[in-house]
């Protein structure tokens, strides 16, 4: 025990970002073969794929309430999973970058989308969808936009988006957040 819990902490971690990268590559699959798919197959699919995001969030609450040391690691995978649930995020690589807080490869993502938009890759729906997904969560991550940025926020936020910036903009109200995530969660199920 000469790590003092360190060892065990880091393989606990390794092990929810493992599984929130595979309920998170799960989301995106589904995503990208929903043509392939039936529409009951795919809403039971993505069903099950939200309350498994359900049930790994309620064991993220009971290892943060009970193991002080894992709380700052945590909360950014508890926040991506909240903003899955909510549906506030529609991209499930948002969701894993953000969860990662790799605001990098965020703008990396923002800016391939710039360019895939510009010569018709992207549709200009999609890509405001995705933009404005990525600047909240470089927002979140603390990273500071530019005032065209903060425009194209304020002036493109859907309702869903501004609801989760405004319940976790208070880490301390878990209450709200879990409420915003069962709000989520009931009205797609």
């Amino acid at each position: 025990m000469a790590s003092r819990g360190k060892s065990e902490t880091g393989k606990l971690r390794q092990n929810m970002e493992e599984q929130l990268d595979r309920l998170m590559q799960q989301l995106q699959d589904l995503e990208e073969c929903r043509e392939e798919l039936d529409e009951e197959e795919y809403e039971e699919t993505k069903k099950e794929t939200l309350e498994q995001l359900g049930e790994f969030n309620d064991s993220l609450k009971k290892i943060m309430t009970g193991d002080m040391t894992l709380v700052d690691e945590l909360s950014g995978m508890q926040l991506a999973i909240q903003a899955a649930i909510s549906q506030a995020f529609k991209t499930p690589e948002v969701i894993r970058l953000f969860a990662k807080k790799q605001p990098g490869q965020l703008r990396t993502r923002l800016a391939e989308m710039d360019r895939d938009v510009m010569v018709g890759k992207l549709s200009r729906d999609v890509y405001t969808q995705q933009k404005l997904e990525i600047l909240t969560a470089l927002r979140k991550l603390g990273e500071k936009l530019t005032l065209e940025d903060e425009t194209f926020l304020t002036e493109n936020a859907t309702s869903t988006l501004s609801q989760f910036e405004k319940v976790t903009a208070n880490l301390g109200s878990e209450d709200k957040i879990l409420a915003l995530a069962s709000s989520g969660v009931k009205t797609k199920a």
